[in-house]
């Protein structure tokens, strides 16, 4: 689900927690694991602190404390509160450059696979899921091609699964398809109404939607791809290891991990081994000896 302008403009523009918030704030992220299972206890402390104050002014609330307290009670504050963690920073084609190298670079290289399965780890509202759909089905390979895209929210997943847009977008995305090498009118893949674009229910064909937890979840399958762009910048260096460990173990020899523009495999636990495929554009590859 992206964020608005508003949305970014109060992170911002919140308070640091003080002394006492910060405790408050551990208590919270240790009762929502406690009671629920969702662990943003490694979460990059900053940003999800400003957006605990930010429910917290939202609920009228005096405090974090208070906050905890309805998150326990009500389920409703406690929906809301997961949206907010929730990363939503998205669109398609996002980093044109980006999918321009996947296409001229990668995709070469997956034709010689008689099947190939890719992961969007993280997909948010699915503009960039299908973004990759799209894509594929220009290169001939969308019916040998499966896309399993997958977030820890269920409500953005809904979103996703939906494949429409807010209309207004689309001049954007435009743009950002030509930018990444698109090669038919953009406009042949939705249909619009005044209000959204709705992409072709063809595209679908190969997208798989499931909720998946980054933190907490285990690998499900062997994938060839791996795109995780823009997510872990959120988790702290240790969860960050973990989750790298996640994917190594989820990735094929000589398969590929796509990660976003402030985002590395720099620091990793030993024993994983990639090449630099595409260091400009944050695409590595597994080693085939791996």
């Amino acid at each position: 689900m992206k964020e608005t302008i508003q949305e970014i403009v109060t992170d911002i523009n919140l308070p640091e927690p003080n002394e006492l918030q910060e405790i408050e704030i551990k208590l919270l992220l240790e009762g929502l694991y406690q009671m629920y299972g969702y662990d943003f206890r490694s979460y990059v402390r900053g940003s999800i602190g400003r957006r605990i104050l930010n429910r917290m002014k939202a609920e009228r609330l005096p405090t974090i404390t208070a906050l905890l307290e309805k998150v326990l009670h009500e389920p409703g504050v406690l929906e809301r509160l997961l949206n907010d963690f929730s990363i939503r920073m998205t669109e398609m084609y996002r980093d044109p450059s980006f999918f321009a190298a996947f296409r001229n670079e990668v995709v070469p290289l997956l034709r010689e696979l008689p099947e190939i399965r890719i992961w969007h780890a993280g997909c948010a509202t699915g503009e960039e899921v299908y973004s990759m759909a799209i894509l594929m089905q220009e290169e001939g390979l969308s019916k040998k091609t499966k896309i399993y895209a997958t977030d820890m929210n269920e409500k953005a997943l809904t979103a996703a699964q939906k494949g429409a847009f807010p209309l207004k977008k689309m001049q954007q995305y435009t743009k950002n398809y030509l930018k990444a090498g698109g090669k038919m009118a953009f406009s042949e893949y939705y249909t619009t109404d005044h209000q959204f674009a709705y992409f072709s229910p063809s595209l679908n064909e190969n997208l798989m939607f499931a909720q998946h937890n980054l933190v907490s979840d285990s690998s499900f399958n062997e994938f060839h791809v791996i795109l995780c762009r823009n997510v872990m910048i959120y988790f702290d260096n240790t969860l960050q290891q973990q989750v790298h460990g996640l994917f190594y173990d989820s990735l094929a020899a000589g398969g590929f991990i796509g990660l976003g523009s402030k985002e590395s495999i720099l620091g990793l636990p030993k024993g994983m081994k990639y090449i630099e495929f595409n260091s400009c554009e944050k695409i590595y590859r597994k080693k085939a000896d791996a």
